[in-house]
């Protein structure tokens, strides 16, 4: 049967030839997928201004809350106590510990800042940073690493302006140093107070002797004290801390995308298969009738399915290899992952993007061939003339459960989910429904083209009306055509309004209570303390508010309704009712948020059973742990809950240690314009924006993940697309025959057109309307949970962009083939074998 399955290949080569495409696209995506998996499971980034140091000491980088079981990653640095290096440096093997101080520094290059980092000069080693001219640093001097100093013409002597502490100072350089670049180094002394962390540092540089066994010596400091000892490439996240906080987003792009992409991929081949299997019933009929064996027939199936499919994946491999290194460079540069990790793309990633390449033609072979191999020869004969049944109670339990699975999905969204969690389940129904109506396909062909032909039956001609009594005669076969069509049409709606409407709820949840008419940003690293009060003393501001985030976690009470993430924290300035910072109070007042206070939303209190004048206590960003006292409660959209603390009591617990934006509002008439970009043109690295330019950057994380999802939304509709042309071009193929036998009796080429054109505008039609019906049982309830309103938002071009390209690749699908077809003589081609 090999031999046979080799042989016919070459008389079948539009049915091969199109799962070869699928499987090739498919396994380039898996394997791009896996890639992504790879590397974010990895984060790998190398260590430059650490390498020296064998072994890297930092604090503990995740929080585990009291009763649960999931860490919460820190987002900020988490702060070492000098303490511990005396503990280290009495273990065995170790010859010293080198403390290491980090902080923003940028440096002024024309009209604007080098983004840079300070470190105090006895961290030099860890590099290690060499003089090659100049000395050490004292007070008011400072060492420039070679590639900076060149970068801003700077010379042993000479003088540079740096932004320390969001206060631009002139510093002499005392020497310049070999290393990597962006580095700056201080005195021990004022990096100490620059830095502004007393009696910590940022990570500790453990030198061993030669021959330590860095294992165990790792073990024992993380067992000496309550940090992380890291050893390896592990070392390159405490230079890098945002490789670590972005390593989940990674994971869970990857691995969401990636399970869609295989779901589709299998579809898309079982689909392209059960199409060439369907067109070949009289084959396999006549195959059985001369005493074929059922199972020769399932392997002469499955041998064909194994000799397109293996080629394929072998051809796949270098496209994935592409597209994967393509996507990670896209995420990198918008922010989703670090530039700074390595990509990695091994040998698991290919093993599971063949692996399920094949097994998605494997399987789909032998589930095409099931009725073809057990069926009796006369029926076969018999039913190769006739519309091919479909119906099979396998076939019914699985639509039905899948489409159980997404009805209960979009009332779990509806019901239970709140805010950007609703996606969850969101993206999960959509899959699920599309499959369920795809298994249930020539059913939900049936009953749309049962309503669609009567219009185009009112309108139509001869040529028409045969196409709409042929599609409905046909309803079987044409649902395999309508059922990719359905899928790029529901896919591509479903996840591209849930990113709008997502991205529109998160911000009318902002801007509902936002009274601010201008912001002060800053361009470098952070706006100095004394600004805000010479922002409040300008004429014409009635209320100026620091604007600060960050996230962290309750910890007690330990019914807080926050997942794993943590909360988002504010952190503004004590405000009258009149304040500018986007606060809706219900209880209490933000005119005492000082020192250790807090307001928490309605919603969180409730849950949390904590009102004015109780207290809480929390984890910030760098693992501090605080008690807080409730001093106000006020209204907050449901899912977009954040916690508001004091600007200082916040920015005193970041990385930077600086507030980022000045919330201002106006007195009623007042043009508080002209004032602020005088004072901003005053002090360098702050500029001012309007309202707009607050809620853009509010909405920058949400817009980011759309573009990732229209990204990847883009690659899973061009895979489906492909599958749409396999599909409706090996289809019409198949038919030249039958256009062979209509020309004999008297039809022209144009009018076999016309009635193709016929049956493709109802096939588009039938496919767009189920699709819609997918994206909208998921859109609805999506909505509702993310946002006041049921109905999705966003512009309606984005979905007549989605069913006029699903319209276009139908059409050209079905006509370009047919009009090659149509040229071979009529007599030819009713001759030919279906």
């Amino acid at each position: 049967m090999m031999r046979l399955a080799v042989r016919t290949l070459r008389y079948r080569k539009s049915g091969f030839i199109a799962t070869f495409v699928a499987v090739i696209f498919g396994t380039a995506i898996v394997l791009a997928c896996g890639g992504l998996m790879e590397t974010g499971i990895r984060s790998n980034v190398a260590p430059e201004r650490l390498a020296a140091a064998p072994i890297v000491v930092t604090g503990e980088l995740t929080h585990l809350r009291p009763g649960k079981e999931d860490a919460t990653q820190l987002t900020e640095q988490v702060g070492i106590d000098e303490s511990v290096a005396a503990k280290i440096r009495s273990l065995e093997g170790v010859t010293d510990v080198v403390g290491d101080l980090t902080f923003p520094t940028p440096l002024a290059l024309g009209t604007g800042f080098t983004q840079g980092e300070g470190h105090n000069w006895a961290s030099a080693v860890l590099a290690p940073f060499n003089l090659t001219s100049g000395t050490a640093p004292r007070g008011g001097e400072v060492v420039l690493d070679a590639t900076t100093a060149q970068q801003v013409k700077a010379k042993v002597g000479g003088k540079v302006n740096l932004l320390v502490g969001g206060q631009q100072t002139a510093f002499t350089v005392s020497g310049i140093a070999s290393g990597p670049a962006g580095h700056t180094f201080f005195s021990n002394q004022e990096a100490s107070r620059f830095a502004n962390r007393p009696g910590q540092f940022a990570s500790l540089g453990v030198l061993v002797a030669p021959g330590t066994n860095l294992e165990a010596l790792r073990k024992k400091i993380e067992a000496t004290a309550d940090v992380s000892a890291l050893s390896g490439l592990d070392r390159g996240v405490v230079e890098h801390p945002d490789a670590s906080a972005k390593k989940v987003v990674l994971i869970s792009v990857a691995g969401s995308f990636g399970g869609i992409a295989t779901m589709t991929m299998m579809f898309v081949v079982a689909s392209t298969l059960a199409l060439a299997a369907q067109q070949r019933q009289r084959e396999f009929a006549l195959l059985r009738s001369i005493g074929t064996t059922p199972g020769q027939v399932r392997r002469m199936i499955l041998g064909e399915a194994m000799l397109v499919s293996l080629p394929a994946v072998v051809v796949g491999v270098i496209p994935g290899a592409l597209l994967g290194r393509f996507l990670f460079d896209r995420l990198s540069s918008n922010g989703v992952a670090s530039p700074d990790v390595t990509f990695y793309q091994g040998l698991i990633p290919f093993a599971a993007g063949a692996g399920a390449a094949v097994l998605a033609a494997v399987g789909a072979a032998l589930m095409a061939g099931r009725r073809s191999a057990k069926i009796r020869p006369v029926e076969a004969l018999v039913e190769a003339s006739l519309q091919r049944k479909w119906f099979s109670w396998v076939r019914m339990v699985t639509g039905l459960l899948f489409l159980g699975g997404g009805f209960a999905l979009m009332i779990v969204t509806g019901t239970v989910m709140t805010g950007p969690l609703a996606g969850a389940t969101a993206g999960p129904a959509v899959l699920c429904l599309a499959i369920g109506l795809a298994t249930l396909g020539p059913l939900a062909t049936k009953v749309v083209l049962a309503i669609l032909r009567w219009p185009l039956y009112a309108v139509s001609r001869v040529n028409g009306r045969l196409a709409i009594i042929n599609v409905t005669a046909r309803s079987v076969a044409m649902s395999a055509a309508v059922m990719p069509v359905m899928l790029a049409v529901g896919i591509a709606t479903a996840n591209i309004y849930m990113q709008t409407t997502q991205v529109d709820a998160a911000s009318k949840a902002f801007t509902k209570d936002l009274r601010a008419d201008a912001v002060l940003v800053s361009t470098a690293a952070g706006l100095s303390p004394s600004l805000l009060p010479q922002v409040q003393a300008l004429p014409g501001v009635a209320n100026a508010s620091a604007y600060v985030t960050s996230n962290g976690v309750i910890d007690e009470p330990r019914n807080a309704p926050f997942d794993e993430e943590g909360a988002l924290l504010q952190g503004i300035s004590a405000q009258g009712p009149d304040g500018a910072a986007p606060v809706k109070l219900t209880t209490g007042s933000l005119e005492g948020l000082t020192g250790n206070t807090v307001a928490l939303p309605d919603r969180v209190a409730e849950k949390i059973q904590r009102g004015v004048g109780t207290s809480i206590k929390m984890t910030l960003g760098d693992g501090a742990s605080v008690d807080l006292r409730v001093i106000a409660t006020f209204a907050a959209e449901r899912g977009y809950e954040s916690i508001v603390l004091p600007a200082e009591l916040v920015a005193a617990h970041t990385t930077n240690q600086l507030v980022p934006q000045i919330l201002v509002r106006a007195e009623p008439g007042a043009a508080i314009g002209p004032a602020l970009s005088k004072l901003a043109a005053a002090t360098p690295g702050v500029q001012v924006a309007d309202r707009e330019a607050l809620i853009a950057g509010n909405g920058e994380d949400l817009k980011t993940q759309a573009w990732i999802n229209y990204l990847l939304v883009g690659m899973l509709i061009a895979y489906t697309a492909v599958s749409i042309v396999n599909t409706l071009a090996s289809s019409t193929v198949r038919r030249r025959r039958e256009f062979g036998l209509q020309r004999l009796t008297g039809s022209t080429r144009g009018q076999v057109l016309r009635m193709l054109t016929t049956e493709g505008i109802l096939v588009a039609l039938a496919g767009i309307v189920l699709g819609t019906l997918v994206a909208l049982g998921t859109l609805l309830p999506f909505a509702s949970a993310v946002s006041t309103s049921a109905l999705p938002s966003g512009p309606i071009w984005i979905y007549l962009v989605i069913i006029t390209i699903a319209f276009a690749l139908t059409m050209l699908s079905t006509l370009i083939p047919a009009t090659k077809t149509l040229t071979i003589r009529p007599a030819e081609a009713a001759a030919r074998a279906d």
